[in-house]
């Protein structure tokens, strides 16, 4: 199957600190992957861990130190704005950030049928935009003449969905887009993204920190941290059998209905973020409970295990490389 969406080797370099005195920050680094049509892709991780600057540079926002993207064969079309915006569209963490306060909802609906040339008429804007809102669980009537502050925060980003729909887009990037409404309407957004996979044929890139989310959702996930892809491969088995201690970090960090078993270790990620970046070696090593010497020395390969691809000097005498495996795989050795 030919990928909708090609990552390869993406890196983002930021500098921090005086001129005289900067850090290289490398906040994306070496990231590759495939979304292939009518799938779910997820990015996992901690805040900070580099998941949406991927996203960032995928939308255009940010420019790659390095690295291709490659839409549908066609090579990096991001200079090409309007060509590129129209078959990837984007949900974002705070739907109230989306929307100016002062404007009625309704405008930016029409205003991205117009801009697109979408409809000929304002009847038939008016349909589409109905038919779009019904497609997230709306009616026009119930956006028609109201301002953000009138909605709560789920219904507003089932209109933000709307708006991305009405292109039609072949990938919908979803950024945090559940972390800021509440629970109990949570899940009634994520099972919005599987219709439109399973019904639209759309593909999603999921962007959240809710493992329990990525989790339902299913399709393929790679875990995140300081920039890395620690592990990837189909979701059911990074979750629930997970080779990477962060992942295995990440999966018992999720909160359980149990007092007795409450979290009580205090983490501030801003203390430690800056030192595990510049970390040499394994950027996990100062907190991985499996640690080896050789892990605060060498940068692990990424190696691949029965459908996983996982990046762990713990697997390193076991399993062939990324790139060994994929020549093996070419020549049909193995």
């Amino acid at each position: 199957m030919q990928p909708l969406l090609e990552v390869n080797s993406l890196t983002k370099v930021f500098f921090r600190g005086s001129v005289l005195s900067r850090d290289r920050i490398l906040a994306v680094d070496d990231v590759s992957f495939e979304i292939n049509p009518s799938d779910v892709f997820t990015l996992a991780g901690e805040s900070g861990c580099g998941k949406t600057t991927v996203a960032r540079m995928i939308l255009g926002f940010e420019e790659p130190t390095a690295g291709q993207i490659i839409y549908q064969n066609t090579g990096d079309k991001r200079a090409k704005k309007i060509w590129f915006s129209q078959r990837i569209q984007a949900v974002f963490q705070n739907p109230f950030d989306t929307f100016n306060p002062l404007r009625k909802v309704e405008r930016y609906l029409y205003e991205t049928v117009q801009n697109y040339h979408l409809a000929g008429n304002k009847t038939e804007a008016r349909k589409l935009i109905g038919d779009k809102l019904e497609s997230v669980g709306l009616a026009f009537d119930d956006v028609s003449g109201k301002y953000p502050s009138e909605f709560s925060g789920g219904q507003l980003q089932r209109i933000a969905i709307a708006r991305a729909l009405l292109i039609e887009p072949t990938l919908l990037i979803a950024d945090e887009p559940v972390s800021m409404v509440d629970a109990s309407i949570r899940m009634s957004i994520v099972n919005l993204f599987k219709d439109l996979k399973d019904q639209l044929k759309m593909s999603v890139l999921y962007i959240t920190h809710d493992l329990a989310t990525a989790y339902y959702l299913g399709g393929q996930i790679a875990i995140m941290f300081r920039g890395n892809i620690v592990e990837m491969g189909p979701v059911e088995q990074v979750l629930m059998e997970p080779r990477h201690p962060y992942t295995n970090l990440l999966r018992e960090s999720i909160p359980e209905a149990d007092p007795d078993r409450r979290w009580r270790e205090k983490i501030s990620i801003s203390e430690i973020e800056h030192e595990e970046y510049l970390r040499i070696g394994c950027k996990f090593a100062g907190r991985c409970p499996e640690v080896m010497e050789k892990c605060k020395r060498q940068v692990p390969k990424s190696i691949h295990m029965h459908g996983v691809y996982v990046k762990c000097h713990l697997y390193g005498a076991n399993a062939l490389t990324k790139n060994t495996w994929a020549k093996e795989v070419e020549t049909g050795a193995g």
